[in-house]
């Protein structure tokens, strides 16, 4: 029996980087040792072991042999007579395709990975088995993300050729998400959408964020020209922010796509008509309630946040007011205003200066005072008691807070 640690971990051990989740492979031995030995067994498809004491990942070597459309549809083939080269040859890039033996103290490099990864290349292993599964287009775009890699021109041609062939629609909703989530707790989120584009996955897995592409801009606004690249810039912006606040600024200008040509570039109103939109997107892939409701708050609110700053006094408590009944403490209205700031720096040049300070006080404003407004009761208006609880009762009230907060 030999053993390797494979994977991710030894790809960092090449970055220099401390490695995650160890996982191992086994050679020369049969489930029913492994069980002898202790190991337990947890794998419902193909046997994989918890390491007794630490608890780890041990998989035994195998091929696998492609029987349907679907990325499960495998059959796996297990055998002590498994060799490390046929095993590598079923993994999907090189980067991954690497081996530790331990007992020797080596890395054991039988596709080039260590080279692709010291050139930053993700390339596939074996362009049969690469093709067999769909979801390695969504995962070449991901570890674009995570690693900040190039994509090498062979491994992008057969991206294109899956995606232009249907092969992403045999994906479900659950694993699309799963990798589209992973995609968002890296730095790079931009790259993840910008690699889908250009392998076509965007087209197939979002149309709506592919057709921020073809929406222009005013320029005078937007030196960029178009909604997509505008998105990017502001993903960028981005880059340390949590998954949920990347996933409501991918989705914030939404609604500008199939603007009517009477109002383009202008885009009126492009902030409620993303609402529907979003739900639908969200509805199709499944994605988690946090996600869909702080990008529906974005998108609803983002366009008022940046007139702000013109706002008069009565007008931004209402607005308050309503982000008030939104967001349950300060933290969501922290995170709704930095998705606001990497709006308003997200353009193709240095935009005004002037303007972006005047969105940033009106931000300290609106927190300073969302902190307030919690406090003010009615209650609290001079002879309350001796009021008229008529219609004109909530102006009056409105009146009273203003004149505390603005």
């Amino acid at each position: 029996m030999k053993i390797y640690l494979v994977g991710g971990a030894v790809r960092d051990m090449v970055l220099e980087k401390p490695p995650h989740d160890l996982d191992y492979v086994v050679f020369g031995t049969t489930p029913e040792e492994m069980s002898a030995r202790g190991f337990e067994r947890v794998g419902k498809d193909f046997p994989v072991f918890l390491h007794p004491q630490t608890r780890d990942e041990y998989a035994l070597a195998r091929k696998e042999i492609k029987t349907g459309n679907k990325h499960t549809d495998f059959k796996f083939i297990f055998s002590p007579d498994v060799t490390p080269q046929e095993d590598m040859q079923r993994r999907d890039f090189t980067c991954n395709a690497l081996m530790y033996d331990a007992e020797n103290e080596k890395i054991v490099d039988l596709v080039g990975g260590i080279d692709d990864i010291k050139q930053h290349i993700i390339r596939h292993v074996n362009t049969e088995h690469f093709i067999e599964d769909p979801l390695r287009v969504l995962r070449m775009c991901r570890f674009a993300a995570k690693l900040d890699f190039e994509i090498a021109p062979e491994t992008m041609k057969l991206a294109q050729d899956m995606t232009r062939t249907g092969m992403l629609s045999h994906l479900t909703p659950e694993r699309i998400w799963k990798e589209f989530e992973a995609a968002l707790n890296t730095q790079h989120f931009d790259k993840f959408i910008l690699t889908m584009r250009e392998c076509g996955a965007l087209k197939t897995v979002l149309p709506e964020v592919h057709k921020l592409w073809d929406t222009p801009e005013r320029t005078d606004y937007h030196p960029e020209g178009n909604s997509g690249a505008h998105t990017i810039l502001v993903l960028r912006q981005g880059y340390n922010l949590s998954p949920k606040i990347k996933f409501a600024l991918l989705l914030h200008d939404i609604g500008k796509i199939d603007t009517p040509k009477d109002i383009l570039p202008r885009h009126i109103g492009h902030d409620v008509a993303g609402l529907p939109r979003i739900e639908t997107i969200c509805n199709r892939l499944k994605v988690p309630h946090k996600y869909r409701d702080f990008a529906l708050l974005v998108a609803k609110n983002h366009m008022k946040f940046h007139c702000a700053p013109q706002m008069r006094n009565h007008k931004f408590v209402t607005f308050l007011e309503e982000l008030t009944d939104n967001f349950r403490d300060g933290k969501q209205m922290i995170d709704f205003m930095r998705a606001c700031k990497c709006d308003s720096f997200g353009r193709g040049s240095v935009y005004a200066t002037d303007e972006n300070a005047e969105i940033f006080a009106a931000a300290r404003r609106c927190l300073h005072n969302f902190r307030i407004q919690r406090d003010i009761k009615a209650v609290d208006m001079p002879n309350f008691d001796k009021l008229t609880k008529d219609k004109t009762f909530r102006q009056k009230f409105m009146e009273f807070r203003a004149k505390r907060i603005c």
